[in-house]
């Protein structure tokens, strides 16, 4: 059995996107009181509430707010999880020896989901049922497969809809073997480097789009703030952005697909971006790549398909001769790699990539 997770597009009606909205708000208000119980016994009493004691105050808040009945019980139980999980990690980042920022509220318009963790939902053709809502169209651009263990309904900053089933399949997608391996070099210059010999150019998605940003937030910017013109320039902000993510995740699944088909074997730096992007020249650009979501969809689509991902120590991949292993140190503006001890002379990346591909088979050896 295996977690997967189908996202599409809602088409709400207007009546039903005043009810969506509404339900936000009211989830909104029982996220931040479950909040500030937490946050006041603690300083006040000096007693920690768990999850179990936040969710019995559920029927006490719906006396004093009515309204809150207009929300299905289950999302409402789903919302108090949520502060217990923000809790949950702020205190393992401590625990990690991390400095962590303290659970915050949500202010107004903050609050941008719902999840109905069992129950209160059903689908029929396009058409998706919700308790509390009514029937929505949905855009059910391909089946369903597996039974669906959780649903979450998704507003966007662009006021767009969406809804995700959390599906468990039982559906075997193992693939025919493959003896193939490879190494993945992933940078700036080229997207990413293979250590058959394929570069993958670098798409720079954000880069194309950037003076469109640049022009559209001065505009938002010199608009009174709160102003109904600021919050529709601040919208066509927000679609460039979503316009930018958008083909940035397309891009990683498709070169993901790809890659998953065609080797048994796909071996990766475990790169630390967190912190990488404290470089400050490079931040935008790594950013911009998204190594992490590219890692993360090969990984699963590997899983699915009975393949291997490896990830291997950076550490000097990139100084490394992959033909006779002797250290030649370069600056990162230097993009080929000259052996002086062997002759070898190759570009920096390709040279990096099979060296991952060799640490990648020994660790599986040594496995």
């Amino acid at each position: 059995m295996t977690l997967k997770l189908y996202r599409y597009r809602l088409k709400p009606t207007k009546a039903q996107i005043v009810k969506l909205n509404e339900q936000l708000e009211l989830c909104r208000w029982v996220y931040n009181e479950t909040l500030a119980l937490r946050k006041n016994s603690f300083e006040q009493d000096g007693k920690s509430v768990n999850y179990y004691e936040s969710k019995r105050m559920i029927p006490i808040w719906k006396k004093s707010k009515p309204e809150l009945s207009k929300v299905h019980s289950q999302v409402l139980q789903d919302v108090v999880l949520r502060v217990n999980l923000a809790f949950k990690a702020f205190f393992r980042r401590i625990q990690s020896g991390e400095e962590p920022g303290y659970p915050r509220f949500k202010g107004y318009g903050r609050y941008d989901s719902l999840s109905y963790p069992q129950s209160g939902f059903s689908i029929d053709d396009n058409r998706l049922w919700l308790s509390k809502i009514g029937e929505i169209k949905i855009w059910l651009h391909r089946p369903i497969e597996g039974v669906v263990k959780r649903l979450t309904i998704r507003r966007s900053a662009t006021k767009k809809w969406y809804v995700s089933f959390l599906v468990e399949e039982s559906t075997d997608r193992i693939l025919e073997p493959s003896d193939k391996a490879v190494g993945i070099d992933v940078g700036l210059t080229n997207f990413a480097v293979l250590s058959d010999g394929e570069f993958v150019p670098n798409p720079r998605f954000l880069l194309q789009d950037e003076e469109r940003l640049k022009t559209a937030q001065s505009k938002r910017d010199k608009l009174p703030k709160g102003s109904h013109e600021r919050q529709k320039a601040g919208k066509a902000v927000s679609h460039l952005y979503e316009r930018v993510a958008n083909r940035r995740d397309n891009f990683a699944q498709q070169l993901s697909h790809k890659w998953v088909t065609t080797y048994g074997i796909i071996c990766f730096e475990d790169l630390n971006i967190n912190k990488m992007v404290h470089n400050r020249n490079l931040a935008k650009s790594i950013l911009d790549v998204a190594w992490n979501k590219l890692v993360q969809y090969t990984s699963y689509k590997a899983v699915e398909a009975g393949r291997r991902v490896v990830l291997v120590n950076p550490a000097n991949t990139s100084q490394l001769c992959s033909s006779c292993g002797q250290i030649v140190k370069k600056d990162l503006s230097v993009r080929v790699h000259d052996c002086p001890n062997c002759g070898l002379s190759i570009d920096r990346d390709l040279n990096a990539s099979m060296n991952i591909l060799r640490l990648g088979l020994q660790s599986l050896a040594g496995a």
